[in-house]
């Protein structure tokens, strides 16, 4: 395969730096990084990568007249340069096989990718993970080098973001690629309108717990996509939150019974959870809320009651998508959330 990786970006741009795609003998790829702008063209240029072994950078200009130079006329009016390097058991799949693993043990991952490069010592795509400073898709010796580029990739993951870095040693411009652990729900009540909300947070990647006190809803047929399924109520969720190491970065709460609510919302308001969403309307929480006690004080800057996003939702589907897109938003850390369209730039 070929890992298509944006490095550098100018203007607006459908992906940023970081984001990957593959891409196949065939022309199939997963992922995307332009919308379909380039896309095509990048699955053309995979092939001489594929046949040649070496990784290239390739640049595109999408601004204004100059987007006709390349025949595309994607109109997309941004600039990327987008790093193209083959994948296979020779490096190990490297970097792609440690992200993958990393991904799947649910933890962030940090590395450093090489994109234009002047040193033969450092060819474009080779690159030092985070971790424990492992080099791939190079057999050089610059020890000080690989140390500098570790301590880069450890940068990155000690503040959570990547960024492009030119001239990181002399003639090497580096990626700092940071990559997230995948966001974990957990889902407390497993009713009917759980399952839409279960189906959207699996399609964005989510890790998805689910517990209710009912063993006919806590079924694993019906949340498939579901990591864990649990009919443990509210005493399971304490042991699990007790024994789990990765934390949950949301929760909600819609089990439709007060009195279960009620217990869930006791074992929640002692965690560090940063979203905390409650089904109902608001003399329902302000309910919940008399009767926590002290708990409510520790619960109400987290609390979103009534849950989600204000989409004139009416029916199960559209209430799960005002649930997850307000997760959604208050994770990337949107304080407000409305339309793309009054933003400035």
């Amino acid at each position: 395969m070929v890992m298509a990786t944006v490095l550098r970006t100018a203007g607006p741009t459908y992906s940023k730096s970081g984001a990957l795609m593959l891409i196949t003998h065939s022309g199939e790829y997963a992922g995307i990084l332009t919308g379909g702008c380039l896309e095509g063209d990048l699955s053309e240029r995979s092939r001489a990568v594929l046949s040649q072994g070496s990784a290239v950078v390739t640049s595109y200009d999408m601004r204004g007249p100059d987007d006709l130079l390349f025949g595309l006329g994607s109109g997309c009016e941004g600039a990327m340069d987008i790093l193209l390097q083959r994948l296979d058991p020779r490096g190990d799949w490297q970097p792609m096989d440690r992200l993958a693993q990393a991904w799947r043990a649910q933890r962030a991952a940090s590395l450093v990718l090489v994109g234009r490069s002047g040193d033969s010592r450092w060819p474009s795509g080779s690159g030092v993970f985070a971790e424990d400073g492992v080099v791939f898709g190079t057999a050089c010796a610059d020890r000080a080098g690989a140390a500098s580029l570790r301590v880069l990739a450890q940068q990155s993951l000690a503040q959570k973001s990547g960024r492009i870095l030119a001239q990181a040693l002399p003639g090497i411009d580096v990626l700092a690629l940071y990559q997230e652990r995948p966001s974990r729900i957990l889902l407390l009540g497993g009713g009917p309108d759980a399952q839409p909300v279960a189906e959207l947070a699996a399609f964005l990647g989510w890790q998805i717990t689910l517990i209710d006190h009912r063993p006919h809803y806590a079924r694993s047929a019906r949340f498939p996509a579901a990591r864990a399924v649990l009919d443990t109520g509210p005493a399971g969720l304490r042991e699990l939150l007790a024994s789990e190491q990765a934390p949950f970065d949301s929760a909600i709460i819609m089990s439709h019974h007060f009195a279960t609510d009620l217990a869930y919302l006791r074992v929640v308001a002692e965690t560090e959870i940063p979203y905390v969403g409650l089904l109902g309307p608001i003399v329902r929480r302000e309910r919940l809320m008399a009767e926590l006690g002290a708990g409510a004080a520790r619960l109400r800057s987290r609390l979103r009651a009534p849950v989600g996003l204000d989409l004139g939702a009416a029916g199960p589907e559209s209430i799960a998508l005002a649930i997850v897109a307000e997760i959604q938003g208050t994770l990337a850390g949107r304080e407000s959330m409305g339309p793309m369209s009054r933003k400035q730039a």
